[in-house]
């Protein structure tokens, strides 16, 4: 198995900005916000907190967890939570404590379909409906598998699925009898459609997992938190965490349960980010449309997914590409503009699709990323107007 395909594309990227190459980072779904000064504070005075902590997680953690669900329309008890080192991590945990085949839309998260294999178990894809994202279509549902995962919001296509479809999707599982993983790690970056989780519905037979990596950028602080149901589900996979991780990073712990209570500073600075978000990848989703690409409007976090199927006898005519691998290295090697090809989320090796991750377009240093926060209309900032003209070349001059 090879490293997970958005972590080997984001050190391609780092290693031609260490050989002075132009690029464009938007193949890793990295978030585009510096840390808030209240979290580092919070990590800072943890620091000395170097004892093990409890497997399922801090007790302070595990409630404002709890409160953060709640206060979305999920009740939830302290004890229905496991913290662990990433929602990777519990992803991994929730899907080895449901034995059996796991439906995955297709197009999916690039680690979904590995995490199924690494178990030894067979992912199984389906397709979503037309201009929605990470959740089956619900009437292509048919016994024999065990789980299923939904992505609300979705990467990679940056759609989110319609309360009627996250509806008849819980119908399904209840009549095929299969739990529901439901990976929510972007929902507070939904610029404003209505979000149904899963869980309001089919709340005894839904995992849901999130974490701070997107909305609040700590991906390399590692933290994310799982709500389970009660029962032998969350018995098992707090069994695997006591053997996997132990216990999260303590320290970051505490910063995560400060995050997880959302003081009013937290929610604005969260707010703000996405705004931003929402400005720079409708942007680049536009880019994408005018160069006559075939792309639905993002509606979340900082990804979109353009085919440019309707270029594909230009493509191979003129630069002999055929598969969107071809041109994602097209893209990369001549043009510097680094995206993933949909191949990578489980279309066929011939789908034109690619997705492109904008979240590090808002700036290179913390200060660039302040001011674009800050910004009334931050697409007109010299580094982002800068990066938008790159992308508009690179389109026009491979698909002229």
């Amino acid at each position: 198995m090879a490293v997970s395909a958005t972590l080997a594309a984001h050190q391609v990227v780092e290693e031609r900005r260490r050989a002075g190459l132009p690029v464009l980072p938007m193949s890793f779904g990295q978030a585009g916000v510096p840390v808030h000064p209240l979290l580092a504070e919070a990590l800072a005075a943890a620091a000395g907190r170097t004892a093990y902590g409890p497997v399922a997680g801090d007790p302070a953690l595990r409630e404002a967890a709890a409160g953060y669900w709640t206060r979305r329309g999920l009740p939830t008890d302290p004890e229905q939570v496991l913290c662990g080192p990433g929602s990777k991590a519990l992803l991994y945990a929730s899907l080895l404590a449901v034995d059996g085949d796991v439906l995955l839309p297709r197009p999916s998260w690039v680690s979904y379909a590995q995490q199924v294999a690494l178990l030894g178990r067979s992912p199984v894809l389906l397709p979503t409906r037309p201009g929605e994202g990470g959740v089956v279509d619900p009437d292509t549902v048919r016994p024999g598998a065990r789980a299923m995962v939904l992505t609300l919001p979705d990467n990679p296509t940056g759609r989110l699925a319609t309360p009627a479809t996250v509806r008849a999707v819980c119908a399904a599982a209840r009549e095929h009898d299969l739990v529901m993983i439901s990976d929510e790690i972007y929902r507070d970056l939904v610029y404003a459609d209505e979000f149904v989780s899963p869980a309001e519905l089919a709340p005894e037979r839904t995992i849901v997992t999130t974490g701070l990596s997107k909305s609040l950028a700590l991906g390399g602080w590692r933290i994310g938190v799982a709500r389970f149901p009660a029962g032998p589900l969350l018995d098992t996979a707090l069994s695997v965490a006591s053997e996997l991780w132990s216990c999260p990073a303590v320290p970051v712990q505490a910063a995560a349960a400060l995050a997880f209570s959302e003081p009013p500073a937290l929610r604005s600075y969260v707010d703000s980010a996405r705004r931003l978000y929402e400005k720079v990848n409708i942007e680049v989703a536009n880019r994408f449309a005018a160069a006559g690409a075939d792309v639905a409007t993002p509606q979340a976090a900082f990804y979109s997914y353009p085919d440019l199927a309707p270029h594909r006898a230009l493509l191979a005519d003129r630069h002999d590409v055929h598969t969107g691998a071809g041109l994602a290295e097209l893209l990369l090697s001549r043009h510097g503009v680094a995206v993933l090809p949909g191949v990578e989320f489980g279309e066929p090796a011939s789908s034109l699709r690619v997705r492109v991750a904008t979240g590090q377009l808002t700036g290179e240093t913390d200060a660039q990323r302040r001011e674009a926060l800050a910004a009334a209309d931050p697409l007109a900032l010299p580094w982002l107007a800068a990066a938008l003209d790159q992308l508009t070349n690179a389109l026009t001059t491979v698909l002229r």
